[in-house]
């Protein structure tokens, strides 16, 4: 009895484990392409500019810098250096905060403010689960 009892645990760990690994790559795996994407759309498309100046980022520099540590940041999630994943989550983490803020006192449409919370949910569910992933690689 007790032998089985060992199997079906042994069985839920292996499936929870499981599951962390899944939910850890598709919740990094959509910031990391997302992020790739707006970095490079920031960087190449005038709309962008116009967006920037209309929140209050009139100068140039800024979109620029912007959209490049937005590419940056997602090489970094993927990385074996706990440091330099924690900065990058650091980083997505004001940028998502800022964007809404900035999105929601510009008075923009309820959309674009919401876009950059579930961005930063999807986030936190990344750093947890980034976590609970490096414990399995411990045990």
């Amino acid at each position: 009895m007790n032998v089985q009892h060992q199997q079906v645990q042994k069985s839920n760990e292996v499936k929870a484990d499981k599951a962390t690994k899944i939910i850890y790559y598709i919740t990094t795996g959509i910031i990391s392409v997302s992020m790739i994407l707006i970095g490079f759309k920031t960087l190449a498309d005038p709309e962008v500019k116009t967006g920037m100046a209309q929140l209050g980022f009139s100068a140039d520099f800024f979109r620029i810098e912007l959209g490049i540590t937005k590419i940056i940041g997602a090489a970094l999630l993927w990385l074996p250096v706990r440091l330099l994943k924690e900065f990058s989550y650091f980083g997505f983490a004001i940028t998502f905060i800022s964007a809404a803020l900035a999105h929601f006192t510009a008075g923009d449409p309820a959309g674009r403010t919401l876009t950059a919370i579930v961005f930063l949910i999807i986030l936190l569910i990344s750093y947890l689960y980034n976590y609970k992933f490096q414990s399995l690689k411990t045990r």
